[in-house]
């Protein structure tokens, strides 16, 4: 480990031409023999559009139709508070999680540790280079947890990419102690099958249980054997994280053969991915409920009993969803709303061509009473702003915006920027805020854009895949209310009781 301390809604006509078309026919018809949603490990790489895709993106341009190349662009009722650029970490910023006055920022170098008590001038505490693919990040008490998703050569912060096809090799969860905001220390690691792609937090008083997303099982990988068909469950102590450890790993997908039970993708169901884990799961401690995105499926499951969560109903979207990636709940654990990752966030799908209904959210109402509750589908959201065929864009991380009485959310949408919207009316979802940068090139699809955008004390903190951390401050009377809500620390997939 290496500690480094130093204007208006519109809906465009944009997406018809014949090349993107083309590219988007293919991933909408075949599943993916491995699903890799979310950048990989490799830099970023562009990917050129057609002659005519470009002229097209310069006209809608010069026509004032979408911003201008890097120009910010927002509703009235949003302001742009700050943006803090890379600095020694390079890679793709990722996730977020908050502590009293700190935000701790994933990157795929690292992570990056913020004070944001003052949101406008927020100030870099530190940064850790530990390279490790997304580094999915998530804090509780002194501890801070990274997920590595890299076949990496060990378990250090030092270490080098090695294949899967390795015994050797190591992919899994890292433990930090966080005691000291200026020097964090890596404590303990936790090897768990095909590593860890997304992780989400169990907190109880003596002990931290990680719950392990992870998929795209091999038979030549020793280490990630189908079928992959459940999640692995770590128990920390907390006095004592080095004993950290693999309690179980329950199988949510219980079925025969060598894929297990889950959604089998095409060309069963073309265009939708193969169930082999789950990409994210969300909790609701205060409930004993989780929602679990599982690439084919959408979960709800007890976690009465954190060590073995039971599946209470399971979903299927074989029209519309290409990749089940996350979950919220609202306030009254009564919805969820279900992200859908087409394209694997490396396209361009929020546009015309692609329609309202793919890349978007998926919103649920749960009805019924315990273990016979069910996940009962209402409507789709998509931000209703085009974006150009060189943009990156689908459904990402967002959080609840705590308003009684109210279902009101933050989204990112990587270059599509961030939306504030509210599905009170799970039928009639609707957008009332967002903010947004234009294209980074109008010559190809070149990655970039909000990863996640979370509500926390008052402000939304994006992270910018490329450009870095934003703050932006929401002021609208519907929202406002939330501005009493205070917590102590957030961890989005680790939804709290925000009225308790």
């Amino acid at each position: 480990m290496i500690l480094l301390n130093d204007p208006r809604t519109r809906r465009r006509r944009l997406g018809v031409a014949a090349v993107a078309a083309g590219l988007l026919s293919a991933l909408l018809t075949a599943g993916p023999a491995v699903a890799t949603p979310d950048p990989g490990d490799a830099p970023a790489t562009s990917k050129e559009v057609s002659k005519s895709a470009r002229a097209e993106v310069r006209d809608a341009i010069e026509g004032g139709e979408i911003p201008g190349q890097d120009q910010v662009v927002h509703s009235d009722n949003i302001e742009h508070l700050a943006n803090i650029p890379k600095d020694a970490l390079p890679g793709t910023n990722s996730d977020l999680a908050f502590q009293g006055r700190y935000a701790f920022a994933g990157n795929y170098d690292g992570f990056r540790i913020f004070d944001i008590s003052n949101p406008k001038k927020p100030k870099t505490v530190a940064q850790v280079l530990c390279p490790g693919s997304q580094n999915d990040i998530s804090v509780s008490g002194d501890l801070l947890f990274l997920s590595t998703d890299s076949s990496r050569s060990d378990s250090s912060c030092n270490s080098t990419t090695q294949p899967a096809t390795e015994k050797s090799s190591w992919e899994g969860m890292k433990v930090f102690d966080i005691s000291d905001k200026r020097n964090p220390k890596y404590v303990a690691a936790v090897e768990t099958a095909c590593g860890s792609h997304t992780h989400t937090l169990v907190p109880e008083r003596k002990n931290v249980y990680i719950y392990v997303s992870s998929y795209s099982p091999n038979a030549a990988y020793p280490d990630c054997q189908p079928p992959h068909d459940g999640i692995s469950v770590i128990k920390v102590p907390r006095k004592a994280p080095e004993r950290a450890a693999v309690v179980d790993f329950p199988v949510l997908f219980p079925g025969e053969g060598p894929d297990g039970g889950g959604n089998p993708g095409g060309p069963t169901n073309p265009g939708v991915s193969k169930t082999t884990g789950c990409h994210d799961i969300t909790v609701l401690p205060s409930k004993d409920l989780a929602a679990g995105a599982c690439m084919g499926d959408g979960i709800l499951f007890s976690i009465e009993d954190p060590e073995r969560p039971k599946v209470i109903d399971r979903v299927q979207d074989n029209v519309n969803f290409a990749f089940w990636h996350s979950a919220t709940f609202n306030q009254g654990a009564n919805k969820v709303v279900f992200t859908d990752e087409l394209g694997g966030g490396g396209a361009a799908t929020c546009n015309a061509e692609i329609g309202p209904n793919r890349g978007a959210d998926g919103i649920y109402d749960i009805v019924g009473r315990g273990d016979h509750r069910k996940l009962d589908f209402r409507s789709y959201f998509k931000i209703p702003r085009h974006q150009a065929d060189t943009e990156n864009c689908v459904a990402h991380n967002g959080s609840l915006i705590p308003v009684k009485g109210k279902d009101i959310m933050v989204q990112a949408w990587y270059q599509g920027g961030v939306s504030v919207w509210e599905f009170t009316d799970s039928s009639r979802p609707k957008e009332i805020a967002y903010f947004e940068r234009g294209p980074l090139s109008t010559e190809a699809i070149s990655t970039g854009g909000s990863w996640s955008a979370y509500y926390y004390n008052g402000y939304i903190y994006s992270n910018d895949m490329a450009k870095g951390f934003d703050v932006l401050k929401l002021s609208d009377r519907r929202t406002d209310p939330a501005k009493r809500v205070h917590l102590r620390e957030l961890n989005t997939q680790t939804q709290p009781d925000y009225f308790d």
